[in-house]
């Protein structure tokens, strides 16, 4: 269900910085018409930690309204308080999601004993599939391979997102969990390497501006067609790292903005791209052709 390219959508607001819903349910159907595999709404890349708990809900439920089943839903669900977690998890499943996506607790900083009971209750408390999401560099806690080992044993735990940023944790991962498992890539500019050792895909920023290239690439690596996909990357490469010039999701609403796909509005604490960043986001959606 969550293989291939699923987009970690950003969430759009209006100049008062409310929930722009129009432009929502266009930006998913944008995403579906380009052939995304699935979406993946109130992540991180979301801005879900300024939305309040309503408009969480709201934005899922935009998705799931304009997915019309068409692709599969992957919502964002995670956060240190392990009790809210659950509380929307269960709402989420009620809602009809078809999994969920959960960072792990940040600032508080579990041990790894501490993540795997996090993770655990979760998946207890509801019978949807769960992906992990690991991501030290924002974090501060990485999920090691001997724990995703333990928790690739609870039955609806089904896969990780995995940005640790090493390529050698990525095979450790990959070498410990079961086959079926899902080790999907959280960044785009790894995803070749990642699919090349086992990797079933990508959670993409990218996919936001590009969808239907971002799309192509993971079925080239499905299908072992590297060739096509090291082609798409060696275009897109510069707009995968641009993304994160700011903190993300800062540069790719930026550009979004200038597709004019969205408007040019971020929830405090983050705020616009400095001259210099746009200067250079400008640059690389010239030389990559948008």
């Amino acid at each position: 269900m969550f293989e291939g390219c699923g987009t970690a959508l950003i969430t759009p607001f209006q100049k008062n910085g409310s929930l722009d819903e129009n432009t929502l349910k266009k930006l998913v159907r944008r995403q579906i018409e380009a052939g995304i595999h699935f979406l993946v709404p109130c992540g991180t890349t979301g801005e879900s930690p300024t939305l309040t708990h309503a408009e969480h809900l709201r934005v899922v439920e935009i998705t799931l309204d304009e997915a019309k089943g068409q692709v599969p839903v992957l919502a964002g669900a995670g956060g240190y308080n392990t009790a809210e977690v659950i509380t929307l998890a269960k709402e989420l499943e009620e809602m009809g999601v078809d999994g969920l996506l959960s960072v792990t607790p940040y600032y508080n900083r579990p041990t790894q004993e501490g993540l795997y009971q996090h993770y655990k209750a979760i998946a207890k408390a509801v019978m949807i599939p769960i992906i992990l999401y690991s991501v030290q560099g924002r974090t501060g806690v990485n999920i090691e391979p001997g724990t995703l080992k333990r928790l690739a044993a609870i039955k609806n735990i089904v896969g990780v997102k995995e940005a640790s940023g090493s390529m050698a944790q990525v095979a450790r991962v990959i070498q410990e969990v079961p086959e079926d498992f899902l080790v999907l890539s959280g960044d785009d500019s790894v995803t070749i390497p990642l699919m090349a050792l086992g990797g079933k895909g990508i959670i993409s920023v990218a996919g936001n501006q590009i969808p239907g290239e971002m799309a192509n690439l993971a079925e080239a690596c499905l299908n072992q067609d590297f060739g096509t996909a090291r082609s798409i990357q060696r275009q897109f490469l510069p707009l995968m790292e641009v993304n994160f010039i700011e903190s993300n999701p800062i540069p790719v609403k930026a550009m979004m903005a200038q597709m004019g796909l969205c408007k040019e509005v971020w929830r405090l604490p983050l705020v616009p791209p400095s001259d210099a960043s746009l200067v250079r986001i400008k640059e690389v959606m010239a030389q990559v052709g948008l």
